[in-house]
């Protein structure tokens, strides 16, 4: 598999494990807010890491390390995305934690029936309707984002919804809609939107208050009890 970012330790990755984070290129979405423009936009301009050194690394923080976060772009568009997990279960018996945006449910679900992963961290990037917006699409068959939900929703599997807040993209609206939509969920994260410098659309995008997202937990907390602020 094509990997294109490593970083060697991460205590935020992985929540609860010590954790090395891979990143993928490419993805199917063009959210304005995305913090990984060149993995997505010129993916194949970006230098690889030969998947060998992922594991001579691995190796060597045998003991220490718990975890491997698999992160994007998109993992799943990737084919030899469950090989690649396969090797890092059979060399190093780690926990594998995988960032999707729930646009290829088949292959999530067969990661789960495998046992392949431990944890799953889905971006609900806002509500139903103003998905395509948020995605940086013209439109978008929500189909496949609705069964990855319903699909880790009663998977029996660890796993977290989250949505990235960006002041001008997101009202109180979309997160009542959220709300109704993903009730009852394990976790649920409110991320605070920040300018990386390698934004896909970065001009008048501005981070929601610390007010702001208080307000928006408040609202989701009736149908999300554990919905929590990341990122401030």
């Amino acid at each position: 598999m094509k990997i294109h970012g490593y970083s060697q330790l991460t205590l935020l990755d992985y929540p609860e494990h010590l954790a090395c984070t891979v990143f993928c290129g490419h993805c199917n979405f063009r959210c304005p807010f995305c913090h990984n423009a060149s993995l997505v936009l010129h993916a194949d301009e970006q230098p690889v890491i030969p998947e060998d050194k992922i594991f001579e690394h691995l190796a060597k923080r045998k003991g220490m390390l718990e975890g491997v976060a698999i992160t994007g772009g998109e993992p799943t568009l990737h084919r030899d995305l469950p090989d690649f997990i396969s090797r890092i279960k059979s060399k190093t018996g780690l926990a594998v934690k995988l960032d999707t945006n729930g646009t290829n449910p088949d292959m999530v679900e067969s990661l789960i029936n495998d046992k392949l992963i431990d944890y799953v961290a889905m971006d609900i990037k806002t509500s139903p309707a103003r998905y395509a917006l948020a995605a940086g699409l013209k439109e978008l068959d929500m189909d496949s984002i609705f069964r990855s939900v319903e699909l880790l929703m009663n998977s029996g599997i660890l796993y977290e919804f989250r949505t990235t807040v960006v002041d001008e993209l997101h009202h109180d609206g979309d997160f009542h809609a959220i709300g109704e939509w993903i009730k009852g969920a394990q976790a649920y994260f409110l991320q605070c939107y920040k300018d990386s410098g390698d934004l896909i659309a970065p001009a008048g995008l501005h981070a929601p208050s610390r007010e702001k997202l208080a307000h928006l937990r408040d609202i989701m907390l009736p149908n999300v009890p554990n919905t929590q602020i990341r990122g401030i």
